[in-house]
């Protein structure tokens, strides 16, 4: 049975090529000569150790998904970064895979275009040219899946992400996974508790692995934050930052939830 995470690939591969039959390699190249430099996520996530008294959210702009399908229409993504900025959120994601998950890098335009804080790109890397491309359209962080890459191709494509000036989250779900982004001196590490194979989510996923990280990296929390009951859950077994999507494209006030999300946070950790 081909996995889920597969399949996404395999999509993701049919677009890049019809991208890059537009615009080269070398073209991209050239246009991120032209492009601000990229802001230091690191720092923003809470950066040194002693500066992580509170836990940072990282704000999803996010249609669909291939386990819940449609999520929101977001008419204007830029608009919802601001009311993510606005409550407080770190980072602002944006998915630009467009089959499975509706997003495009004229999502990530728009956002970069109306916030002053880092946006991640949120797509299935699994080529160079797809980080240039991020970096050209302004991401601070790319998203590498230890699941979908080779060990030569993490390390060569974290690499790549340090020389632009950019940061990547490099996302883990197994024990032998946080073991591969420990290698790499990964600075950010996610725990997806979704299985990206079978999109099941196991929320236990997060307190099993997250002591397994090492001092120093910025550790997040990915998938199943539903609520306040999560948030804490999550702050309390070592995450120093969550990633939510769903529960917030689908609230009516994000900027508050994102608020009351980051105070349960803060005396979950308070509590450690």
């Amino acid at each position: 049975m081909v996995s889920v995470l597969l399949d996404i690939i395999d999509g993701v591969r049919a677009d890049l090529r019809a991208r890059q039959e537009l615009v080269s390699l070398a073209e991209l190249q050239e246009q991120v000569k032209h492009v601000a430099p990229a802001l230091d996520a690191w720092a923003a996530l809470g950066g040194n150790l002693a500066q992580r008294p509170e836990l940072m959210v990282i704000a999803e702009v996010k249609r669909r998904s291939p386990s819940k399908g449609d999520l929101a229409g977001i008419a204007d993504p830029a608009a919802l970064a601001v009311h993510y900025r606005d409550g407080g959120a770190s980072v602002i994601s944006v998915l630009t895979e467009e089959r499975r998950f509706g997003g495009s890098l004229a999502d990530l335009d728009a956002v970069r275009a109306a916030v002053d804080i880092p946006v991640l790109r949120k797509d299935f890397t699994c080529d160079e040219y797809m980080i240039w491309e991020a970096r050209a359209h302004g991401a601070d962080l790319v998203l590498l899946i230890v699941a979908a890459l080779s060990d030569e191709e993490l390390r060569s494509y974290l690499d790549l992400t340090h020389q632009l000036g950019m940061n990547a989250v490099v996302e883990t779900h197994t024990a032998e996974e946080i073991a591969r982004a420990v290698a790499v001196d990964a600075k950010i590490i996610g725990i997806n508790v979704r299985n990206l194979k079978t999109l099941d989510v196991d929320r236990g996923v997060f307190a099993a692995l997250a002591g397994s990280i090492p001092a120093g990296p910025i550790v997040v929390a990915e998938s199943g934050v539903r609520d306040v009951a999560d948030v804490q859950h999550y702050s309390a077994h070592g995450a120093h930052a969550i990633l939510v999507g769903e529960a917030l494209v689908k609230d009516s006030t994000p900027r508050e939830r994102i608020a009351e999300f980051k105070a349960a946070g803060a005396l979950a950790i308070s509590a450690r």
